[in-house]
């Protein structure tokens, strides 16, 4: 899956952001924050955390994962930039199984079902369009190091993952558990490869596989992606205007000021202005699509 690099993006190794690098909450902007926060806690098992009247937070045992902005008015993007989807990572395979039993139960609508072969997932889509997946990886030592080589899609054996649930078929579903966690994000860009050359070269993720121009997953710590890029729909498309349901930001946690203040240098470097907002640094991407870089604890 994977081909080399254009020869003017070589990576500079020691830009290489470090293994404890993940990803943290996504902010969205919604239409109807009461309707979404119901879908949210209803249809994913998210949790509210801390609510204003504009503005809420959800996640699982007490970790903010996905907040939610009013925006009211708010039309779905179509045509633009932005997020494809925000990816909640479940800590094993059974508990992938009691969500999608939980998601049978209640006709949560589903948008398709794949095994990746790293991981597999399930896809949804919430009032306001944006994508979410959910998904566990299968175990590290089965794909570390040959990500590009396996990471695939196929149909995802819907029978087989509901056999890997712990608990009985009636046992009431308690949300997402401890230890869920933004996985990654998949992001909609207008050109693949100034994508790679901004995650990669700039940034300091690494490309673990690719697509040609079509899509691309870069990570650290050789994670099979934290960032996906694609330009299915959005090839030399505009960042989404005002009035859209749209990104506001995703969160990469680095592990430390010095890594935060030393990629938001290589940032300001190849020519853009980066911000100070909600104690980290705000950041886009050549599409567009804001990125918040903090600095947090390593899990």
């Amino acid at each position: 899956m994977t081909e080399s690099a254009p020869a003017n993006c070589a990576r500079d190794a020691r830009a290489a952001l470090p293994p404890a690098t993940r990803m943290g909450a996504v902010r969205l902007s919604v239409a109807d924050l009461d309707r979404s926060r119901r879908w949210y806690e209803r249809a994913v098992g998210l949790r509210p955390l801390e609510q204003g009247t504009d503005r809420l937070a959800l996640g699982a045992d007490g970790e903010p994962l996905v907040e939610l902005e009013a925006e009211p008015g708010a039309r779905p993007s179509r045509g633009h930039t932005g997020l494809y989807h925000l990816a909640l990572l479940l800590p094993d395979r059974a508990s992938l199984a009691r969500w999608l039993r939980h998601a049978a139960r209640e006709r949560v609508g589903l948008v398709g079902a794949a095994d990746h072969a790293v991981s597999e997932a399930v896809y949804l889509t919430d009032p306001d369009g944006h994508g979410i997946e959910i998904y566990a990886d299968r175990p590290r030592r089965s794909w570390e190091g040959r990500v590009g080589e396996l990471m695939t899609t196929v149909p995802l054996d819907v029978d087989d993952l509901l056999t890997a649930a712990d608990d009985p078929p009636d046992a009431p579903f308690a949300g997402l558990p401890a230890g869920t966690a933004m996985g990654h994000v998949h992001l909609r860009v207008a050109s693949v490869p100034e994508a790679v050359a901004f995650y990669r070269d700039v940034l300091g993720l690494e490309l673990m596989a690719s697509l040609g121009s079509q899509a691309a997953f870069l990570a650290a710590g050789g994670y099979h992606h934290h960032v996906g890029a694609n330009s299915w729909e959005s090839r030399g498309a505009p960042a989404p205007p005002p009035g859209t349901a749209s990104l506001r930001h995703a969160t990469i946690v680095l592990p430390d000021a010095a890594v935060r203040d030393a990629a938001a240098g290589r940032v300001a470097a190849a020519g853009q202005e980066p911000r100070p907002a909600e104690g980290g640094v705000l950041v886009r991407d050549p599409s567009g699509n804001p990125l918040l870089l903090v600095a947090g604890r390593p899990r």
